[in-house]
């Protein structure tokens, strides 16, 4: 599937009645593995990114190169369209925003998010702020107008209702909305209350950061214009224990054949698309 296919797949969830949630992803493997089991599209958070490229943790010190060149590796291993959290645009102004959007559709994105919380955060502060509505409202603009391929999807983050209250995130959702943001996406959203007055005052689709609220579920959300709702992203926190285990295992003692949390070599093959690999051997170097 090309990229613009996954863009408009993407876009049909969007376009669509259901809510869906997005499989964590961290890296080839684990893009195929989400792929393989259905899910509509995948999802690569700026966090996860840093501790997979960097092993640090999520306080912005990941490069925009870094993260897009994870991005390639994962978009290059299947079809499964990639949202990504593309933070604060990886620089402190609009220009580097539109540089953030060019480098993420070469690396294959079918969407990504831009957000408005002043980052990393400043000097002094230990409480995360947020940026003025008309500089958050500029990032937007310079997103839409970056993007080369219409079909990829630019979505506007929010952290207001946990910084700022309801009334100023859905002021600024619906600005976002109003600049043709194609998606306004909004963390820590938990009361259905507040959830149906964002759906009420603003037209374009939902996606949530979390959906551990009282919410109603993929259904309940999916009524309140809820498309994407993330549930975290603990396929890599499962990773990193099973590593930990293993080599502990294997530090302690235990002989390597009697660990029983290994993968099958059929699950292997399937995963490292062994066969086409066996094919094209076949095909072009007569093994």
């Amino acid at each position: 599937m090309r990229y613009d296919k996954r863009r408009t797949a993407f876009r049909a969830i969007l376009n669509g009645a259901d809510c869906v949630h997005p499989g964590s992803v961290f890296d080839p493997l684990s893009a195929r593995i989400a792929e393989n089991l259905g899910f509509e599209c995948g999802m690569f958070a700026g966090s996860i990114a840093a501790l997979t490229v960097l092993g640090a943790p999520d306080i912005v010190v990941l490069t925009l190169s870094e993260f897009a060149q994870q991005i390639a590796r994962i978009t290059r291993a299947g079809d499964l369209p990639l949202l990504v959290d593309a933070d604060h645009g990886y620089g402190t102004g609009a220009l580097s925003v539109m540089r953030t959007v060019e480098e993420l559709e070469i690396a294959g994105v079918a969407a990504m998010t831009i957000e408005d919380t002043a980052l990393p955060t400043p000097f002094g502060t230990s409480k995360p702020s947020l940026l003025s509505r008309e500089e958050g409202l500029g990032k937007i603009r310079a997103a839409l107008a970056a993007r080369r391929d219409p079909a990829t999807v630019i979505v506007a983050r929010t952290s207001a209702i946990q910084i700022a209250g309801l009334d100023d995130a859905i002021a600024r959702g619906t600005a976002y909305a109003a600049a043709g943001a194609d998606a306004v996406f909004f963390t820590g959203v938990t009361d259905r209350d507040k959830l149906a007055a964002i759906n009420s005052a603003i037209a374009t689709p939902i996606i949530l950061g979390g959906s551990d609220g009282e919410l109603g579920g993929k259904s309940g959300m999916a009524a309140l214009g809820v498309r994407v709702a993330l549930q975290g992203h603990q396929p890599f926190m499962a990773a990193i224990q099973a590593v930990q285990d293993t080599l502990s295992a294997l530090r302690d003692g235990i002989a390597p054949k009697a660990l029983t949390n290994q993968p099958s070599a059929d699950l292997m093959k399937k995963l490292t698309r062994d066969a086409d690999y066996v094919a094209a051997a076949k095909d072009f170097l007569g093994a």
